[in-house]
């Protein structure tokens, strides 16, 4: 595409900057000087893209590489795309504006199951095949990563390689190994073959998936010596690893307009449903000068004024008081802003509330998840109501007058009384402001209450869990909102018929890429947006395949059932999940991984066999 064609493009759309390119830091190189050229696509907006953080890593990471050149494509709104459909071309990278079919690899960062049908779309437009054995030649390798990498199969039919864990060091490897072979006019096969060795990169078409009469899987078979299990990449220390110095500066504000800088990976805590806590350990953190000193850089080659720390849990780093004391030293000085996301109930300290006033005005965000002790503990959140209203008379002494807490319905165990017990504790925390002598004078208090339905996701404790069925989710919804009497509570939630999509996606197997298949070419993209999202035609794609979203979704497991991500290993054990669903149904909790170590088996990632950090 040239700038011309692109300007006239741009008369028509609604937000133009989202695909001019040219931003500040962004890569150009000599074509002609280039063996590899990357398409790193994100299956979602521009601005949701442009903040998240392992793109700007892996993009600065591989635009280090010698003779490779790696490009930005962003998935284009509705408008854009009815103007690209009408000029007869496809997606295409801000860097170059050439189409991604013109390019080596297409990789795609998939952060949530509702963007698949985003990534087959980007696909489609440029008329690239959808199915990896309709791509014959070593040309238009489609590669995935991020973290629903962990159950990839509903699109392993579409995927040449899946890079599962850490990509920084099995990003580079592969292209390093696809730059040889492709020097080498070797054919697809061989490179794949070969790629299946490196450690964290999965090639799906090794191996072969069989099922039971019941639609269970039988067997997952590798073929051609690919290993079994895969194993995840990991990065060892963060403190030696790739850390970009500049992220490119969009043109338009983004969602996250912010630099960004990660502390550390991993989680010291052991919360049942959560994926992430599971999928990225074990807990690896960065020297507090090195975050500082990368932060600082960051803020000075970009202009930000706002640096966010970036981790599952921010206030769970070991070294989180020095860091702060340190960066305040810089940050007050250039008037740069600190953001702490991630914060955790249980460690908000009045000395880290008196750091917070210093660098934050905003209303502070909690995750209690659940409302009853009984709940908590089912889900081993290790705090109680006594810690929740301390955190909140913390914050309210401290200036604060609005909290926002997140929590969850449909929780494996879960009865009404526990529903009830959501709407309790938002009211005694109302009662603890006006209770408060030195509460912020003149202000009334704003408890927001946000619900999720709960997802069961692969690789955690309640991966066997059955989802509760929309009515149920919608009955309990109702339950609560009527039990609230008074204007100072605000509820909100998602909407259900989006998580059970993500529940089927979550779990699923290799037959959901005929499912996604048809629902694209039924028009299904932007799922994850509510003006787009089409539950009808979901429907009709699921009943045109022959498979039921309930097998998938609202139907509990059994321990001997062998899962569809069960050959992609992360570290932590089966043996270690299931022992911690069943202290689940007993209520009983798990010590986080500084208090004790529980034996997940995150600890033989490491080299050598060394402990988790704080075990």
């Amino acid at each position: 595409m040239t700038e011309l064609t692109l300007a006239r493009l741009l008369k028509n759309v609604q937000k133009p900057g989202r695909y001019t390119g040219g931003e500040l830091n962004s890569v150009i190189k000599n074509k002609q000087e280039v063996d590899v050229r990357f398409a790193f696509c994100f299956p979602d907006t521009y601005e949701i893209g442009m903040s998240h953080l392992g793109m700007k890593i892996l993009y600065a990471l591989i635009n280090q590489m010698d003779r490779v050149w790696c490009e930005r494509v962003f998935a284009p709104w509705p408008d854009m795309e009815e103007n690209l459909k009408k000029e007869g071309m496809g997606v295409f990278a801000l860097e170059s504006l050439d189409d991604i079919k013109d390019f080596d690899i297409i990789g795609f960062t998939l952060q949530y199951e509702l963007c698949y049908t985003n990534m087959l779309n980007m696909l489609q437009l440029s008329g690239i095949p959808l199915f990896a054995k309709d791509r014959k030649d070593l040309n238009h390798m489609v590669v995935v990563g991020g973290p629903c990498t962990c159950n990839i199969e509903p699109l392993a039919d579409f995927c040449d390689a899946v890079f599962l864990g850490d990509g920084e060091e099995s990003d580079v490897q592969f292209i390093e190994l696809y730059r040889t072979y492709k020097l080498q006019n070797c054919s697809k096969a061989e490179f794949l073959k070969a790629a299946s060795k490196i450690k964290g990169v999965y090639i799906p078409s090794l191996y072969d998936v069989t099922y039971k009469e019941n639609g269970q899987i039988e067997a997952v078979c590798p073929k051609d010596g690919a290993p079994f299990p895969i194993q995840k990449a990991i990065v060892q220390d963060l403190d030696k690893a790739f850390y970009p110095d500049k992220f490119v500066v969009p043109f338009i504000e983004t969602v996250h307009d912010r630099a960004v800088e990660e502390v550390f990976r991993g989680c010291i805590r052991g919360c049942r449903f959560c994926q992430a806590g599971m999928i990225y350990r074990p807990v690896r953190e960065k020297q507090y000068e090195t975050v500082s000193r990368q932060a600082k850089c960051l803020c000075d080659s970009t202009g930000y004024e706002e640096v966010s720390l970036s981790s599952l849990s921010t206030s769970d780093y070991t070294q989180i008081e020095p860091l702060l004391n340190d960066m305040l030293d810089w940050t007050q000085k250039d008037n740069v802003n600190i953001s702490l996301p991630s914060l955790r109930i249980d460690n908000f300290s009045p000395e880290l509330m008196e750091k917070v006033s210093k660098i934050r005005k905003s209303g502070l965000t909690f995750a209690p998840e659940a409302g009853s002790q009984r709940m908590r503990d089912v889900i081993n959140k290790n705090i109680d109501e006594e810690t929740i209203l301390k955190t909140c008379e913390t914050a309210f002494r401290g200036g604060h007058c609005s909290v926002k807490l997140y929590f969850m319905l449909g929780l494996p165990y879960e009865t009404d009384a526990d529903i009830l017990a959501i709407g309790k504790l938002g009211q005694k925390i109302v009662d603890l402001f006006y209770h408060l002598e030195d509460r912020p004078k003149g202000k009334s208090v704003q408890v927001s209450i946000s619900l999720a339905t709960f997802v069961p996701k692969p690789h955690t404790p309640f991966q066997w869990m059955a989802q509760d069925m929309l009515s149920e989710v919608r009955r309990k919804q109702q339950l609560l909102v009527e039990s609230i009497r008074t204007k100072k509570i605000k509820i909100s939630w998602h909407e259900s018929q989006t998580s059970l999509l993500e529940a089927v996606f979550a779990r699923g197997d290799r037959r959901l890429s005929a499912v996604l298949h048809c629902a694209v070419q039924l028009g299904c993209r932007f799922d994850s947006w509510g003006e787009y999202f089409n539950m009808a035609l979901w429907e009709q794609a699921f009943a045109d395949c022959g498979l039921d979203m309930r097998f998938y979704a609202n139907r509990q497991r059994e321990y001997d059932e062998i899962l569809p991500w069960d050959h992609l290993d992360y570290g932590v054990t089966k043996r270690f999940l299931q022992k911690e669903n069943e202290l689940a149904k007993k209520a009983a909790t798990t010590p986080n991984c500084r208090e004790k170590c529980a034996g997940c088996g995150a600890n033989k990632l490491f080299k050598g066999g060394r402990r988790c950090a704080g075990c």
